[in-house]
């Protein structure tokens, strides 16, 4: 246990999510690896996916973002709006919709760095205002996708939609970004310890102001995303997901330190895959839906509890206790003697 490290932990669960879903599936008589099961299981991961990726890099970098829900259904609605069941309207409703998403990590980015307000306190403004725009401004569901984007959420490759692999490429460049680059090396460097950073001569601002924009347009796609699947713009659908502190939760699942400085992307798509089977898993068997949250809450205790008594125990071995020292009056009469 103690050479393992927090992916592998996170990734020993998935494996024993595996197999208690095999086992629970197959008592209400269906297939756990089905290939309907998996594409359920897999598109499960896209939405949550994208905003955990983004999320990660929020507390690597020391900040949070509780903005991400209202990005979310922003951009589900000013994609769907723009496209107007349009094709040729298609480019401009994504990338518009990824602007507004980028703007709204800027913003973050500049407060928490500039005006050194708290990620926490930063974001859930800003998304607390974005809110009140949605309210004011849209009643219900808004615009239309055409049928050549809801395609993007309605087809695969075999079982694998193809929502789950632009996620996974999203995650794979982000995880190039930030071993290969300095810039990923700084967001590092800026979550473990901001002094020492800036001593270092960082620039401590340009780390967290990426990380919360990429964190928002992130949380675009994921928007675009739902658009496709409802084909329409939803100003409640981002909410309604709980995807802000379900985010924060597979990230720390999957083994990065709320501090920041220290984490694994790799561990963070382990933390949603797991969510995604409990998920898949409880719906199957028709269990109570409000036990989800219960199960989650015991899943992210039980992981956190882990890590803290790897980390105890790797202290404890670092620093080995030591006899203590004899008195100077016992060492003088020996002496003496």
């Amino acid at each position: 246990m103690k050479r393992l490290t927090s992916t592998h932990v996170v990734y020993a669960v998935v494996l024993l999510t595996i197999i208690a879903g095999a086992i629970l599936v197959g008592a209400a008589g269906r297939s756990f690896f089905s290939t309907g099961n998996i594409s359920a299981i897999l598109t499960g991961t896209s939405v949550l996916g994208f905003i955990a990726i983004g999320q990660t890099l929020v507390i690597l970098v020391g900040s949070l973002d509780l903005s991400v829900p209202y990005v979310v259904s922003l951009s589900s609605l000013v994609s769907a709006g723009i496209m107007a069941n349009q094709a040729v309207n298609i480019l401009p409703g994504v990338l518009l919709a990824l602007l507004v998403a980028a703007a709204i990590g800027l913003v973050n980015g500049l407060i928490v760095s500039g005006l050194k307000v708290h990620g926490f306190i930063a974001t859930l403004g800003v998304g607390l205002i974005v809110s009140g725009y949605l309210a004011t401004n849209y009643k219900g569901s808004s615009g239309q996708a055409p049928i050549e984007f809801r395609l993007l959420g309605a087809t695969g490759i075999g079982p694998v939609p193809i929502s789950t692999l632009i996620m996974l490429v999203c995650a794979a460049v982000v995880l190039l970004m930030l071993t290969r680059t300095r810039l990923g090396h700084h967001i590092y460097a800026v979550g473990g310890d901001m002094a020492v950073a800036r001593m270092s001569g960082i620039q401590t601002r340009t780390p967290i102001i990426a990380a919360h924009v990429i964190c928002s347009v992130m949380a675009g796609l994921a928007g675009l995303l739902l658009a496709a699947r409802l084909g329409v713009g939803s100003p409640t659908i981002g909410t309604q997901g709980g995807y802000d502190l379900l985010s924060i939760a597979a990230v720390v699942l999957g083994g990065t330190l709320l501090a920041g400085g220290k984490g694994s992307l790799v561990g963070t798509l382990g933390g949603v895959l797991i969510f995604a089977m409990i998920d898949n898993i409880m719906s199957v068997m028709q269990i109570n839906p409000f036990l989800k949250d219960v199960v989650r809450g015991i899943v992210i205790v039980v992981a956190v509890a882990i890590y803290a008594r790897r980390k105890s125990a790797s202290r404890t071995d670092r620093f080995p206790s030591t006899p203590r020292p004899e008195s100077k009056s016992a060492a003088r009469q020996e002496v003496a003697a």
